[in-house]
């Protein structure tokens, strides 16, 4: 199954289109089960003035009826477009929190997000991580049947925290939290391929742990603009995972 689990839509403040027209890009290019991803400050917060306002901390009593609406449009569109390609009722997560700048990027701690299909988190291996690194621990704070780790170099990060790899990413596969492969490549990007995504498609030894593990690995083109979907690119990465024998999440 041809899958991208990374887009993004005007609810994120980065994003530049209505769902629909994502959905139809995908449509377009082949794409067989399509992802919704938009970042939780985005969707809680609604406008880019409101989420800048000094006192938009005080707005988290209008967070879950953001997330609810949100949640609801792309169910719409799931319904819609039924038949011509899956949807996906996702969100991203970012998981900054520095007490200034950052400190109203992150889920808030009361927010309920366990009914929508998936979360993607990202920030994972940052230092001022809300999760402080506990991948595990944070997962079960989302509550989503399954989560995705979203353009993390996931061997570097199990590295640094002087864990093994198979083990680790066997704990990933047994709590379903699926690794993304981020293969963007667009203005929005500046054009910037991921290292790990090269590093693991060349590298064999990476590849069996993962296939060993039985952990899923996702593609995502993390797009913003539907003007610059590159489907038939999401289309190779999804195949190259196939021929290795490596499972994708929701097969």
């Amino acid at each position: 199954m041809i899958q991208d689990l990374h887009s993004h839509t005007y609810y994120s403040f980065c994003g530049g289109d209505r769902p629909e027209e994502v959905a139809d890009a995908a449509v377009a290019g082949g794409i067989e089960l399509l992802g919704i991803t938009d970042h939780n400050y985005g969707v809680g917060y609604g406008r880019f003035d409101v989420f800048c306002s000094p006192c938009a901390e005080s707005l988290h009593n209008t967070y879950e009826r953001t997330l609810r609406r949100y949640y609801d449009h792309i169910n719409l569109l799931r319904e819609k477009y039924r038949g011509k390609i899956e949807i996906k009722r996702g969100i991203e997560l970012c998981t900054l929190y520095d007490g200034q700048g950052f400190k109203k990027h992150h889920l808030p701690e009361s927010e309920d997000i366990s009914y929508f299909d998936y979360c993607l988190i990202e920030n994972l291996d940052h230092p001022i991580s809300v999760t402080h690194g506990d991948l595990f621990s944070y997962a079960k704070r989302c509550g989503t049947p399954t989560v995705g780790i979203a353009h993390t170099d996931m061997f570097s990060f199990i590295k640094a925290r002087g864990e093994d790899p198979y083990e680790y990413f066997c704990r990933m596969a047994e709590e379903n939290i699926f690794w993304e492969m981020n293969v963007s490549y667009d203005p929005t990007h500046n054009y910037h391929v991921h290292g790990y995504v090269t590093e693991f498609f060349k590298n064999g030894e990476q590849q069996d742990i993962v296939r060993r593990s039985g952990v899923r690995v996702s593609v995502g083109f993390d797009g913003h603009r539907a003007v610059d979907y590159l489907p038939d690119r999401v289309r190779d990465f999804n195949n190259r995972l196939t021929e290795m024998g490596i499972l994708k999440p929701f097969e």
